[in-house]
C-alpha cells in the first residue's frame, strides 16, 4: 500500500472527546501515523505479517493503521479506559475486530504484570509515547523498557530531539540499539485551556530499536 493510500485509509478514525493533560493526550494525525508505520515496513518491513504492538495506543490509530498495512495481529495497550472506548468504536468502524485488539493497563506497569502481557510476545512495538513533560518525567523511557520486554526483533517511538543523547544511552542500557531514522517536526494542534498559540512545532526523531545479540 502506498503512503498517501495509507493515509486516507485513516482518515475517519475517531479521536479524544475530551483529552487528558495528565497523561499527554494529544492526536496522532493520519499523515504522521502512515508516516510511522509506511516507513517501518518499507525501509525494515516489520508491519506486514507481523504481531504488533502499540503502547499508548490511545484511540487507535497506530494499531487500525498497522491492521490496514498487513500486520497479522495488533494489540493496543492504554490506561485510558475512555480512549479505549473509542478505539474500539473505531475497529467496529473499520471492521477490524477480528485482527485488532486493546487490553486496559498501565504500561509503566506492564514489566510486573505477567498475567497480562508475555515477555517477546510481539514482533514489533510501535508507539507515539508521552515526552514527560508535565508532571510525569521520565515515562518516555518507562514506556520505552515495556517495549524492549514485550518486543522480539524492533521498536519504533518518537522522542523529543533535544533529550537523544539520554534516549540513546537509555536505550544502550536496556540492551537496545537506537537508529534514528528520521528527524521530524511534530505539529501539535491547541487542545487544552492553557495553550495560546494554535498550535506548535516540537522537534522529534523517530527511532527504531533493535537489541543487541551479544
Amino acid at each position: 500500500m502506498k503512503l498517501r493510500q495509507l493515509e486516507i485509509a485513516l482518515q475517519d478514525i475517531q479521536t479524544f472527546q475530551n483529552p487528558k493533560i495528565h497523561l499527554e493526550q494529544y492526536v496522532t494525525t493520519p499523515h504522521l501515523a502512515a508516516c510511522l508505520l509506511h516507513t517501518a515496513e518499507s525501509q525494515f518491513g516489520d508491519v506486514v505479517g507481523k504481531a504488533v504492538c502499540d503502547l499508548g495506543c490511545g484511540c487507535g490509530i497506530l494499531s487500525i493503521g498497522s491492521s490496514i498495512l498487513g500486520a497479522s495481529y495488533c494489540l493496543g495497550v492504554d490506561i485510558d479506559k475512555e480512549a479505549l472506548g473509542i478505539f474500539l468504536s473505531n475497529c467496529e468502524d473499520y471492521e477490524l475486530e477480528s485482527t485488532v485488539d486493546c487490553v486496559h493497563s498501565d504500561v509503566v506497569k506492564l514489566a510486573s504484570c505477567r498475567n497480562v502481557l508475555r515477555k517477546k510476545q510481539f514482533d514489533t512495538v510501535i508507539m507515539n509515547p508521552p515526552f514527560g513533560t508535565k508532571s510525569n518525567k521520565g515515562i518516555d523511557m518507562d514506556f520505552l523498557k515495556a517495549a524492549s520486554q514485550l518486543a522480539r526483533e524492533a521498536v519504533f517511538s518518537l522522542h523529543k530531539s533535544s533529550t537523544r543523547g539520554h534516549v540513546v544511552k537509555k536505550a544502550h542500557d536496556m540492551g537496545m540499539n537506537a537508529n534514528v531514522i528520521a528527524e521530524m517536526r511534530y505539529n501539535l494542534d491547541a487542545s487544552y485551556k492553557f495553550h495560546k498559540k494554535k498550535s506548535k512545532d516540537i522537534e522529534v526523531d523517530f527511532i527504531r530499536f533493535t537489541f543487541n545479540t551479544k
